[in-house]
């Protein structure tokens, strides 16, 4: 193998140093790493139009959010003037709605051209009375259209028994915590103070009163039917449900506990601004602890983005600091050795932000699991991430620090109390597969629930397959049980949080080689035959996020770093390293290193809802090319030609 490289050793290793010395001094005083993580249009937009709702206007942060705004506008062929879901996506209409909204908002002229060109763009696609819901309950809080627009959502859910069909406990982490503050305003019906009477009139193809279709299918199934015909019976009857108070009162109490100081209910900013908007409708002063905490939650996500556009500010959705740290912490254990001390530093920063003391909403449906998660976000006790806890045992476990023993088992016996009945793991809860609830009109994203995916079930997988427990040889079958299942006809698997059938196939495939698996094994085999066949002509590998609509899978019009590296690791796994595939793209990401030893990529390459909400992890092409060429490297100058650990 050595003779057939088609780069030298020598210049690999000088690539790996370079990565990994731009990584390292990238990593913060106390240990751990953060980047950005960006979404779309929307949750700026939302921002803005939060502090018009409230009437608590900064004018020059949203003077730096329009900067932002207007540079991500479309301006093509496809997206000839409305916002993408995704860099160099099609317009979407419910971000382009929000986005001219919050323009309009800031104070731009709605007969400048950018606005023109995006006005045409909206109309053209029906209009804002054609958005999805939480479009229309943003819009029916400004008074753009009236509240028949939105699905019945009564308050009086908060107060439902768990046997109900329909029971905040039967729906996601993030849609627990979105929709217990927003039952509220759904109820109450405030009005925003909208201090400049801000309009958005000419988004409406006819005007917002006179629509009658709303709620309206296509519908995915019979229960979409049902579910259409319970709203128009509850419609005349929600005003007069009995307990609207004790249900008021029921949505408070479940937030107010996690409310999560400063880093916000839930950790997230759809969550946050609910709260905010929630506290500010019951009356509650603004300098109320509860109110003026979740508000500086809120304050905390708000980004410079001037190295990107000179000027501009954005939001982030979120922030990934526990996620960020464990990956870094891998790629420089792959470069430099489990002993480096940067992954000592990353661990010893991990350490203490397990979560041991609190059993969190993940234990009403597994109260015998003892906690041992972490989270995604810097602090979110009540919402441990499966996938951040098995990434995070996987780096304590191979820096080998005996003072590390007690906080790997801990989190062991966590993730194996986490598995579903299928055999699969979700990433918060449990048997969170009760589908019919995507029916309902108020889950026309279709991602109310958190049902086991194959990404997170191969991390579990490959964390217990790593640790190599006697104990857990049931469990990791069960999940590579699952895996086979899971598996797409072409042999890859669907990337539930990472784009998409690339990173799918790669998790897994790092799982089924952790487990122990045969290489030659056909489900091995036929993943590994399609990742081969997916390489770009230039060596480099590419998926467009258009593959979670209709789009084909594991291909793109351009080779992406990360998405290189993952199927670099993927084969690596499948014992392919020694195939030409891998050469290739190992002297690809070689070619395409930036000066100063990392990578960048522009496209997008995470989800967060399939086709509704796409992320960009801004630390992904620093961790993963790094990781896939010391690996490489590795095993080139290894004896077994397998990979040691799981991830």
């Amino acid at each position: 193998m050595l003779s057939s490289l088609p780069f030298d050793l020598h210049d690999l290793d000088e690539s790996i140093a370079r990565a990994h010395a731009t990584l390292a001094a990238e990593q913060r005083d106390d240990g751990h790493y953060v980047f950005e993580l960006e979404a779309d249009a929307t949750i700026p937009a939302e921002y803005v139009l939060l502090e018009h709702f409230l009437d608590r206007i900064d004018a020059d942060l949203q003077a730096r959010i329009g900067v932002f705004l207007r540079a991500i506008q479309g301006n093509s062929p496809q997206n000839p003037g409305g916002w993408p879901l995704f860099h160099d996506g099609a317009m979407d209409l419910s971000a382009s709605v929000k986005a001219y909204f919050a323009l309009k908002a800031i104070g731009d002229d709605p007969e400048a051209p950018h606005m023109r060109r995006a006005r045409a763009a909206i109309l053209a696609r029906g209009g804002a009375a054609r958005t999805n819901v939480f479009t229309r309950i943003q819009l029916a809080l400004f008074g753009a259209l009236p509240w028949h627009a939105c699905p019945v959502m009564p308050v009086e859910i908060m107060l439902l028994p768990d046997w109900f069909p329909i029971t905040i406990w039967k729906i996601s982490y993030w849609s627990r915590t979105v929709i217990a503050p927003l039952l509220v305003l759904m109820t109450e019906r405030p009005v925003a103070r909208n201090p400049h009477n801000v309009r958005i009139d000419e988004l409406f193809v006819i005007p917002a009163d006179q629509v009658r279709d709303y709620i309206r299918g296509p519908y995915r199934s019979l229960w979409g039917h049902a579910f259409k015909a319970l709203d128009s019976m509850l419609r005349p009857l929600e005003r007069f449900l009995p307990g609207r108070q004790r249900a008021i009162q029921a949505a408070i109490d479940f937030i107010t506990p996690r409310l999560n100081g400063e880093d916000g209910l839930g950790a997230i900013y759809p969550a946050m601004a609910n709260t905010v908007m929630m506290y500010h409708t019951l009356g509650y002063a603004p300098d109320h602890p509860d109110y003026a905490t979740a508000w500086r939650a809120v304050r905390k996500l708000v980004t410079d983005a001037s190295d990107r556009f000179a000027g501009a500010s954005y939001v982030q959705p979120c922030l990934s600091p526990i996620w960020d740290t464990s990956l870094a912490a891998h790629a420089l254990a792959e470069a430099s050795g489990a002993g480096d001390p940067a992954v000592a530093a990353a661990c010893d920063w991990l350490i203490p932000r397990q979560i041991l003391d609190v059993k969190g909403d993940w234990a009403h449906r597994q109260p015998d699991a003892p906690p041992g998660g972490w989270a995604f976000q810097y602090n979110n006790a009540h919402y441990p991430d499966v996938d951040d806890t098995a990434v995070v045992g996987m780096i304590l476990d191979r820096n080998g620090d005996p003072a590390h023993r007690a906080a790997v088992e801990r989190a062991r016996m966590w993730v194996l109390g986490m598995q579903s009945k299928s055999g699969g793991w979700g990433a918060f809860d449990s048997d969170n597969e009760f589908t019919y609830l995507n029916h309902i009109p108020f889950a026309d994203h279709g991602a109310l629930l958190d049902p086991p995916t194959a990404d997170v079930t191969a991390r579990c997988v490959s964390f217990l397959g790593q640790l190599n427990n006697p104990a857990d040889r049931a469990a990791i079958a069960r999940g590579v049980d699952y895996l086979r299942r899971d598996q797409e006809a072409d042999g890859s698997w669907f990337g539930r949080w990472g784009t998409n059938y690339i990173y799918g196939t790669w998790s897994v495939l790092c799982a089924l080689n952790a487990a122990g698996l045969a290489h030659d094994d056909p489900t091995i085999s036929r993943a590994a035959d399609w990742l081969i066949a997916k390489q770009r002509a230039d060596g480099g590998w590419g998926e467009d996020c258009e593959s979670y609509a209709d789009a084909p899978h594991g291909e793109y019009h351009q080779s992406l770093p990360s998405q290189t590296a993952w199927a670099l690791l993927g084969l690596m796994a499948a014992g392919r390293a020694d195939h030409p595939a891998v050469l290739r793209g190992i002297a690809w990401l070689q070619s395409v290193q930036e000066a100063d030893g990392s990578w960048t990529e522009a496209p997008y390459n995470a989800v967060g809802f399939p086709r509704v909400f796409y992320l960009r992890y801004h630390g992904y092409p620093r961790f993963f090319p790094l990781l896939a060429m010391a690996r490489f490297r590795n095993i080139t100058l290894g004896n077994s030609g397998r990979v040691s650990y799981g991830f």
